[in-house]
């Protein structure tokens, strides 16, 4: 999937490079994609994610409320792939994101399952809902501070079977370290009640 410009790609490798990070993996070649980002610790999160798509050539999404692209900055979410979504209690956000994802030809969209910066209690389970519905892979990604690499992981297919997808992604992401570690949500299900 081509990004906007062939300069970005350069953008994003030389900058990557000269902080020392390293790329590992490929992204799927697949047409509809959930991203997952993982850990989100920082705001840098989103900066590297960026730099690691441009290296990439991914021209990757990522969901914002809708106040986000109000003038004067709209264009420019916009730009940068930003996903206009309405929030409430009454807008399903999940079966927005996946009836956009369904009517594009290609598209990648990336979401932090930690919902915040913030220490979170468990993943939040939208992305996944989101990639069953629209018939998305789920594609791993990841920035591990520590080793100072970022890229992606074996792509998941969403069988289904919550428990058994989540236990492969809590192998793959159980070594990746963020910005701060103590930051760092828990990659399970919220207990049923």
């Amino acid at each position: 999937m081509a990004v906007y410009d062939p300069l970005l790609r350069v953008v994003g490798k030389t900058t990557l490079s000269a902080l020392g990070w390293k790329l590992e993996g490929l992204p799927p070649d697949a047409d509809h994609v959930v991203l997952v980002c993982a850990p989100h610790t920082s705001n840098w999160d989103f900066v590297y994610m960026l730099l690691i798509s441009w290296a990439q050539d991914w021209r990757v999404h990522w969901i914002g409320k809708d106040s986000l692209f109000k003038p004067p900055f709209g264009p420019l979410m916009r730009w940068l792939g930003g996903i206009s979504v309405t929030r409430g209690k009454n807008a399903n956000q999940t079966a927005q994101v996946a009836e956009r994802i369904r009517k594009s030809a290609k598209i990648i969209v990336a979401i932090a399952p930690e919902g915040t910066r913030g220490k979170a209690g468990t993943w939040k389970t939208g992305f996944y809902h989101i990639a069953h519905q629209s018939g998305s892979v789920i594609a791993l990604g990841f920035l591990d501070y520590k080793a100072k690499r970022g890229g992606f992981g074996p792509p998941v297919t969403p069988t289904g079977d919550i428990e058994a997808d989540f236990a492969q992604m809590r192998a793959f992401y159980q070594d990746k370290t963020g910005k701060f570690p103590d930051q760092q949500g828990p990659i399970e299900l919220a207990v049923k009640r």
